[in-house]
C-alpha cells in the first residue's frame, strides 16, 4: 500500500530530537502534508503559532541549509510520482478537500496497522486492568465517551472521565485503589495541559499509560508508556477526528480478541438484557 503524504513526512522527522516549538512546526507540516511543500515559512509559522525565524531554525535542526531546501524535500515526498493535480482535484471545494485529506489520514492509519503488534501490546495491557480508567479532556472527551460506551459492554468496570483538575485526580486515585493497573487516554490537539499532567501523575502512581494521540511528536508521547498514533484533520475551522475514532474501535476489537470467552459471555448477557427491556427498535 502506498504511503500517504502524512506518513512520508512523519518518516522525515522521525528520530529527530526536537524542542516543543519544533515539534509544533513538524506537526503542522504533517497535518497539512498535501500542501506543505507549497507554503512559505511565514505561512508555516502562522499555522504552528510560532515565529518565522523559528521555522528557519527548525529547518536547520532537521538537517537542511534553510527552509527553502526543506520545502524542496517536502515537495519530493508528497509528490513521489511526479503527478500534477488533476482537473477534478483542482475543482474540489474546501469541504471536498477536507474529506480527501481524511482519506489520506485513514490511509496513513491503515499503514500503521500493517504491523499489529503495537495495538496488540496496548490491548493486552488494557484488558488486564480491573477497573479500566479512560480519560479524554476537551477534544478527546467525545472519543473517550464513545470508546467507553462500547467497552462497558465487554469489560466489567470501565470508568470514563472527561473532567479535569481535582475531579480527574480523584477518579484516577480511586481507580488505582480499586485495582487498576493501566490507563487509556485520548490526547488530541491542542493538548490540554491538564491531560499531560494527569499522564505524569498516573505513571508516577504506577499505572501503565496507553495514549491515542495524533502522532509521535505529540507532547503526550513523552508522558506515555505505549503510544498509538492517528492523524487529525486540520482543513476546517475545527479538527476532524476520523482516524482517532477508527483507531479507538480497532483497539477495542483487540481487547475483545484478548479475552474472547469473557467478551462473548458479556455480549450475550447484554443482548438478553436489551431484549428483555425492549431497548432497541431493530
Amino acid at each position: 500500500m502506498e504511503e500517504s503524504p502524512s506518513s512520508r513526512l512523519l518518516g522525515l522527522f522521525a528520530g529527530q530530537r526536537l524542542t516543543p516549538t519544533q515539534r509544533r512546526i513538524a506537526q503542522s507540516l504533517v497535518e497539512h502534508a498535501p500542501r506543505a511543500g507549497y507554503l512559505s515559512s511565514g505561512e508555516i509559522a502562522e499555522l504552528a503559532g510560532v515565529s518565522q525565524p523559528s521555522v528557519t531554525r527548525f529547518a536547520t535542526a532537521v538537517g537542511y541549509d534553510g527552509y527553502p531546501a526543506l520545502r524542496d524535500r517536502i515537495r519530493e515526498l508528497i509528490r513521489t510520482d511526479g503527478r500534477a493535480e488533476t482537473p477534478d482535484e483542482a475543482r474540489r471545494n474546501e469541504w471536498q478537500r477536507a474529506v480527501a485529506a481524511e482519506h489520506d489520514n485513514l490511509t496513513s492509519l491503515s499503514g500503521f496497522l500493517a504491523d499489529p503488534e503495537p495495538v496488540l501490546a496496548a490491548a493486552r495491557v488494557l484488558a488486564d486492568s480491573r477497573p479500566l480508567p479512560v480519560v479524554g479532556l476537551r477534544a478527546g472527551g467525545p472519543i473517550a465517551e464513545y470508546f467507553g460506551y462500547f467497552a462497558a459492554k465487554v469489560l466489567p468496570d470501565v470508568r470514563v472521565c472527561t473532567a479535569g483538575g481535582s475531579v480527574l485526580a480523584d477518579r484516577l486515585e480511586q481507580a488505582q485503589a480499586a485495582g487498576a493497573t493501566a490507563l487509556l487516554t485520548f490526547v488530541l490537539p491542542r493538548y490540554p495541559v491538564e491531560a499531560l499532567a494527569a499522564l505524569r501523575a498516573a505513571r508516577a502512581g504506577g499505572l501503565r499509560v496507553v495514549t491515542i494521540t495524533d502522532g509521535p511528536m505529540s507532547p503526550a508521547a513523552e508522558e506515555s508508556d505505549l503510544v498509538l498514533p492517528a492523524p487529525v484533520g486540520a482543513q476546517l475551522v475545527f479538527d476532524l477526528h476520523s482516524a482517532p475514532m477508527v483507531l479507538a474501535m480497532v483497539l477495542l476489537q483487540a481487547i475483545c480478541d484478548a479475552r474472547p470467552t469473557e467478551t462473548q459471555a458479556r455480549l450475550e448477557s447484554f443482548e438478553r438484557s436489551a431484549n428483555r427491556r425492549g431497548l432497541f427498535a431493530g
